[in-house]
């Protein structure tokens, strides 16, 4: 009798993690989010931009950073339009308006950045000629 429960909660035991992995990872992915990656006017990704989404009501504004590989996720979104910025280093995107997201989807978009100063490009603005 004692091996029949020992062997039972054995069993209990190896199937309980699998079960809840299972349903972490279902979970995960029925979450409504939107992920993507942010890059340079160079075409490579930008690490530790910071990524503003808010609805496009301009409600519920969030702002979340890239990692290491330029890339971001925003989660526990509620179905509505999204629109999304990114910064970094005085660059920006163009907001990116209108993004419908259901319940449930997970969206992928990706943003460019723009030099946001002239200075950037290697050429100073040239000043105004005064009026003589």
């Amino acid at each position: 009798m004692k091996r029949c429960v020992i062997l039972l909660l054995s069993l209990t035991a190896s199937v309980l993690p699998f079960t809840q992995a299972t349903a972490q990872s279902s979970s995960k992915k029925t979450a409504t989010s939107i992920q993507g990656v942010v890059l340079g006017a160079d075409g490579k990704s930008v690490p530790a931009a910071a990524v503003t989404c808010q609805s496009s009501a301009g409600m519920r504004p969030r702002v979340v950073h890239t990692d290491a590989k330029g890339h971001f996720l925003i989660t526990g979104l509620k179905q509505d339009s999204y629109d999304l910025r990114a910064t970094a280093k005085g660059a920006y995107s163009d907001w990116e308006k209108n993004i419908p997201l259901r319940a449930g989807q997970i969206k992928e978009v990706t943003l460019h950045l723009l030099n946001g100063n002239t200075a950037l490009s290697g050429e100073l603005p040239k000043s105004p000629k005064k009026p003589e």
